[in-house]
């Protein structure tokens, strides 16, 4: 597509994007410049995801860029469907994985703001499988009773001591393999039971170790509001935010919005669809309701539920959290050997965790597209968004793509940064 009409493409999603907020109360729309975004810089965000789908190495994105709560870019590229000729729209379905990981702690701050939960229970406090644990020794077998326990501010940090039992070997994620932890066949609870009887990998609030945390921490939701996880989401969260087509599950009257999951065909080297919408799991809903990874949404839903958080809060009027408890969940509650950890033996920059998602510390990263303060995270089919409170954005970028990888958010990532100058 030649760039003068590209930039008539971009003019015109821009105004039909200002007519749908009049109407429907959607964010409004604005031209970058009109929020201090320089507009060629977008435009090469823009060409950076043509040429990615152009070589064939994303089949189809999303991107969407809100600052100071307008939208200044909204597009889809390529293809739904690898080599189909269906096109990618703004309002595709995505699975959206590991992105439900700060709905489900969004969740949880609402019942700690209503006094159901503390960020520093006990987690056996509401779930009574998880007392008297253990914790894995160095070698062999041994294990020994763990000194403090996980506590729900854990959960939410990813310190408290599981694992996923899939990225790893040591004999606790072989323990998880054995005993079918993350089974789609069981329920929240059944895998509250699983992992009861299971040692932890560490002691708690020692190390970061990315875990099947966040699916506990939706059981204790469940728990503490008396309602399933996707009741609660739906009540609490996605209708007052007006996410209409976020959930666990796609309805069959949206399933022509669903794109398909994709993989590289190792003999063709080429992109191939691995999971279609026809015959797709998320057709249905799930027995396990994923708090960690269960999740489908669009970018127009998942950009509403970042401005809420960028907001403080709250978004057209609802109010979801206070300011405090976003406050609480974007600083880094990593402790200072974790963070050594992460960090290559600094606790005073790079990447944190706060409740919810990653958190940058110490100084910017402009070739790296990140900056202090930013918080983010991702999903296993390579979708991404970051919120940056001091440059007032936040961004979605949607591909599906398994296993996770970041070309889509490197393309465009320092872009959106350098456009963001003001």
């Amino acid at each position: 597509m030649r760039p003068v009409r590209r930039v008539w493409l971009h003019v015109l999603v821009v105004a039909l994007l200002a007519a749908s907020s009049a109407r429907a109360g959607e964010l409004a729309a604005a031209r970058p410049k009109d929020v201090g975004l320089d507009a060629d810089k977008i435009q090469q965000a823009h060409a950076a995801v043509q040429a990615l789908v152009a070589k064939r190495e994303v089949a189809g994105a999303v991107v969407a860029v809100a600052r100071r709560g307008k939208v200044a870019m909204f597009e889809a590229f390529g293809e739904s469907e690898a080599g189909s000729g269906r096109r990618m729209t703004p309002d595709a379905i995505v699975r959206i994985y590991s992105m439900t990981k700060p709905i489900t702690t969004v969740a949880a701050m609402i019942l700690v703001e209503e006094g159901k939960i503390g960020l520093d229970d006990p987690v056996s406090r509401h779930l009574p499988e998880f007392k008297d644990q253990r914790v894995h020794l160095s070698k062999g077998d041994e294990t020994t009773p763990v000194k403090g326990g996980m506590t729900v501010r854990d959960l939410m940090r990813h310190t408290a001591g599981l694992t996923y039992g899939v990225f790893g070997n040591s004999p606790v994620d072989q323990l998880y393999r054995k005993a079918g932890v993350l089974s789609p066949a069981d329920t929240n609870q059944d895998l509250v039971a699983k992992l009861g009887k299971l040692p932890l990998l560490y002691e708690p609030g020692t190390r970061w170790h990315y875990s099947a945390a966040t699916d506990v921490l939706g059981r204790v939701v469940e728990v503490a509001s008396g309602k399933p996880l996707d009741e609660f989401f739906a009540e609490r969260i996605f209708r007052p935010l007006d996410m209409r087509d976020t959930g666990f599950s796609v309805p069959a009257d949206r399933l022509d919005r669903f794109s398909a999951n994709h993989g590289t065909d190792p003999k063709a080297v080429k992109l191939v669809a691995t999971e279609k919408a026809a015959t797709s799991r998320y057709r249905d809903r799930p027995r396990f309701v994923s708090g960690g990874g269960g999740g489908v949404s669009t970018a127009r839903d998942y950009l509403r539920f970042c401005q809420m958080l960028l907001n403080g809060g709250d978004l057209d009027g609802v109010r979801i959290l206070k300011k405090e408890s976003v406050a609480e969940m974007t600083r880094n509650q990593l402790p200072e050997p974790a963070m050594k950890a992460k960090n290559g033996g600094r606790a005073d920059v790079g990447d944190g965790f706060g409740l919810g998602f990653a958190v940058r510390v110490g100084t910017d990263d402009p070739a790296a597209g990140k900056a202090v303060g930013e918080y983010s995270w991702g999903g296993a089919a390579s979708t991404h968004f970051w919120i940056s409170p001091k440059q007032e954005l936040a961004v979605v970028a949607l591909e599906q793509y398994m296993p996770n990888r970041p070309k889509l958010a490197q393309a465009i990532k320092p872009l959106i940064y350098q456009a963001a100058r003001d």
